[in-house]
C-alpha cells in the first residue's frame, strides 16, 4: 500500500521565444522574487526553423533560448509560474495584443520534464487553475529521451544536453539539501 508523500521540490526553468532580446532580460529579472537567478541557460537558437506556429503573431526569424533557476520550488508551484508567465506576455504585448515573447515555464525532476500549457490535449493532464501539463522528456538509461509527443526542438541533441546539465546541478542541489 502506498502512502502520501511530499515530492522533491523541482528545478524550474522557462523558455522563452521572441526576437527582441532586450526583453527577455525584463522577465527573468521579474521570476527571480519567485525562482532566484538563472544558474543556467541554453544557447539561444533560430526557433523559426522549427515552426512557424507563432509567426502570423510574433513574426518570423524567431528566437528560442532556456533559462534554469537556483531555487527549487514544489511541484504545483508551476500552476502559479504559468499565469505569472501569462501576464509578463501580455506586459509585453504590442498595443494590438499580439505578444512580443512566448513563455513556457517548466520544472525538471529526476525522471521527467514537465512543460505547463492553457491548451489540453489527449497527453495532458489538468492541474487546476486552467492549467495543464505534459511530461515531456523522461529519463531513461543516462539521458533524457523523447515521447511520442515532444516538441521538435526539444529532441535536438544541443537540447538534450542542456537538460541533462539541468538535471545534474539538480541532482547536486538535492544532495546539498539531503533529499537523496
Amino acid at each position: 500500500m502506498s502512502h502520501p508523500q511530499k515530492p522533491f521540490p523541482n528545478l524550474f526553468f522557462l523558455a522563452i521565444t521572441g526576437k527582441d532580446l532586450s526583453l527577455w532580460e525584463k522577465v527573468l529579472i521579474n521570476l527571480e522574487p519567485d525562482l532566484g537567478k538563472v544558474v543556467l541557460q541554453s544557447e539561444i537558437y533560430d526557433f523559426s526553423s522549427f515552426t512557424s506556429y507563432y509567426a502570423k503573431e510574433m513574426g518570423e526569424t524567431l528566437k528560442k533560448g532556456f533559462y534554469f533557476f537556483e531555487r527549487l520550488r514544489e511541484p504545483e508551484f508551476l500552476i502559479d509560474l504559468k499565469h505569472t508567465c501569462y501576464e509578463i506576455e501580455r506586459e509585453l504585448a504590442e498595443p494590438s495584443g499580439n505578444r512580443t515573447v512566448n513563455l513556457d515555464p517548466g520544472y525538471i525532476a529526476l525522471s521527467k520534464i514537465v512543460l505547463s500549457t492553457f491548451k489540453d490535449f489527449s497527453h495532458r493532464v489538468y492541474i487546476g487553475k486552467g492549467v495543464f501539463a505534459e511530461v515531456t522528456l523522461i529519463f531513461k538509461g543516462k539521458s533524457f529521451t523523447e515521447l511520442p509527443w515532444t516538441y521538435p526542438d526539444y529532441k535536438q541533441p544541443q537540447i538534450i544536453a542542456t537538460f541533462n546539465k539541468a538535471r545534474e546541478w539538480y541532482k547536486n542541489k538535492l544532495k546539498g539539501l539531503q533529499c537523496l
